[in-house]
């Protein structure tokens, strides 16, 4: 839903063209940006180089179910849906044809399983085919702890078309030494037993509320949104009854109102005395570093929570984007 926009722009990049063909991402990307005027397309495998705007960057992160850990596996090559990734060396071959102007940069994001899918031969080939097009390519691999409260490490590449730019890109500047870099995942236990849903162990987590967010992922299917563990303080008449100054509610009764200051861990753990729920789709938008205006307007134009924790769990992480854009603008205008 525009996580490579949000990120680029707040680093003062201009978008002039999108292409999404899921229907309700798209449903949620012209709910949040003002697309008048930009081009676009639906299915990327129907669009033509010669019809793309002029771009200095073009940005794409190929679907990653086929080389990720969680995913089958599939490869970069047999998988249908990072097949996508040739597309792109497509439309690039295309213009170069046509003596169309091509991008200064390639901006990639996949994820980490990229780097060892069959047994490294898929990063390999991602490499010749941006050399076959021109294109020197760096990579880093960065954990979006670095800047929001989650634990998910993800490959960005950068392609620098040869002899137009050669300035570095990474490492990027990043946070020293900070309270959220130096947390951890801390999962006490599983509300469910290893065989429910096909021994999926995504199925019924719960992490300490002192820690990071495991990674976010599409959440779909088989109650794999992960749960958090609900904390309130004890009002000073009850407090004389509790030794801490906390109190759990019971299995059944209704959550406590959710503050702004509240601290919710991913949590699971099998015992009557504590209440878990759901993260829910607006903390994990925020995970993800979009803005509470952003969530409520792809909200708003009729997304369901199901396709709004999906959208999350697919996205980058704009913080992450915008950081490693500003480093780009500070190339380009050189």
């Amino acid at each position: 839903m525009g996580g490579f926009r949000s990120g680029l722009e707040k680093a003062g990049h201009k978008c002039v063209g999108f292409v999404e063909f899921d229907k309700f991402a798209r449903k949620s990307y012209q709910a949040m940006y003002d697309t008048k005027g930009e081009f676009t397309g639906y299915d990327i495998r129907q669009v033509r180089g010669k019809d793309l705007p002029t771009a200095d960057i073009w940005t794409f992160g190929s679907p990653c179910q086929d080389v990720s850990i969680a995913g089958q596996q599939d490869g970069l090559i047999s998988g249908k849906r990072s097949s996508l990734f040739f597309e792109i060396i497509r439309l690039l071959k295309e213009r170069t044809k046509n003596q169309q102007e091509i991008p200064t940069y390639l901006f990639m994001e996949n994820v980490k399983g990229l780097l060892s899918s069959r047994n490294g031969r898929d990063f390999a080939r991602v490499l010749i085919e941006m050399d076959s097009v021109g294109y020197d390519v760096e990579w880093s691999l960065i954990n979006s702890k670095e800047v929001v409260p989650q634990n998910r490490e993800r490959v960005y590449l950068i392609g620098h078309l040869r002899g137009k730019c050669s300035n570095k890109v990474f490492p990027i500047q990043r946070q020293s030494q900070n309270s959220i870099k130096q947390s951890k995942i801390k999962q006490v236990g599983n509300y469910r037993s290893n065989k429910s849903f096909g021994n999926n162990p995504q199925t019924g987590r719960v992490y300490s509320v002192h820690g990071l967010s495991p990674t976010l992922n599409t959440m779909q299917g088989g109650d794999r949104q992960p749960k958090i563990l609900v904390e309130a303080v004890l009002t000073p008449d009850r407090l004389a009854k509790r030794q801490n100054g906390r109190r759990f509610k019971n299995a059944g009764e209704p959550a406590f109102t959710v503050t702004a200051t509240d601290k919710h861990g991913v949590l699971i753990k099998k015992d009557k005395e504590l209440s878990i729920r759901k993260l829910t789709p607006l903390e994990c938008w925020r995970l993800q570093g979009f803005t509470d205006e952003q969530f409520f307007k792809a909200k708003n134009a009729g997304l369901s929570d199901n396709q709004l924790y999906k959208q999350a769990g697919n996205s980058v992480t704009v913080p992450v984007i915008e950081t490693i854009g500003y480093k780009l603008k500070g190339n380009i205008n050189e």
